[in-house]
């Protein structure tokens, strides 16, 4: 089996796909699949293995790593800020656009929509009102590798972000990313916003990093690492695609 799936509790999985993760929720009426993976591409057969309920899909964002079994849905909800790179990433099916503030109603739980753009122009975080979780995408992260070098990345927009989900810290009390530690205490995103002001401002020395052909800085924050823009004589080699982040 190339993934695995882990039950969070009686109406949430996790399914792990080779480092990045998608989660299934349920409510009394409807079933939601965030993202739908990287390596898999039968993200849809899995998720009806786990709930008879109609099923739908939300992609936290556009990163190839959560679109890898979009190919399955005939639609989507996503935030239509990420429409041109998933269209670029050669992404199908009509985009069902989602915005801030807007809510899904599973049937007894629902589920609200808050754009935080920074990691890409689109990225969203969820909100599960009823059980006071936050679905970070990519955003907010422990013991993991956030990416914010590139076109799509705004590293001043994703402080804002930060700041905005700190200010919300009292509607949820605990958070699941998309990648590494699983789940992770709402005292990250101060730590994250900190690291990223410490980064703008030149008091974090970067080391120069390589992925696919472009080069970027790795800033270690000690609980994060945060992949920024190349430093200067680190200049991009090139626009080749990232696969992950």
């Amino acid at each position: 089996m190339d993934h695995e799936i882990i039950r969070i509790n009686e109406n949430s999985w996790r399914i792990e796909d080779g480092g990045v993760r998608m989660f299934l929720l349920t409510g009394s009426e409807r079933a939601l699949l965030i993202d739908s993976g990287m390596n898999i591409r039968d993200a849809k057969d899995i998720a009806q293995g786990l709930t008879s309920l109609p099923l739908s899909l939300l992609n936290t964002h556009a990163d190839i790593d959560h679109i890898g079994s979009n190919g399955q849905f005939d639609e989507f909800y996503m935030h239509p800020a990420d429409e041109p790179q998933y269209r670029g990433s050669g992404g199908t099916g009509k985009l069902i656009p989602v915005g801030d503030g807007d809510v899904i109603d599973l049937g007894n739980r629902e589920i609200r929509v808050i754009h935080i753009p920074g990691h890409t122009p689109g990225s969203i975080a969820l909100l599960d009102v009823g059980g006071r979780v936050l679905i970070s995408g990519d955003t907010v992260q422990e013991h993991g590798r956030i990416f914010m070098f590139g076109g799509r990345r705004d590293m001043d927009a994703y402080i804002k972000s930060l700041d905005r989900l700190e200010g919300m810290n009292d509607l949820f009390g605990e958070i699941w990313p998309s990648h590494a530690d699983m789940p992770v205490s709402p005292n990250v995103i101060p730590k994250l916003r900190a690291g990223a002001l410490d980064i703008l401002a030149g008091r974090i020395v970067g080391k120069p990093g390589e992925m696919r052909g472009r080069r970027f800085t790795v800033y270690d924050l000690g609980f994060c690492v945060i992949f920024g823009e190349a430093s200067v004589g680190e200049a991009s080699l090139g626009e080749a695609s990232v696969g992950e982040g």
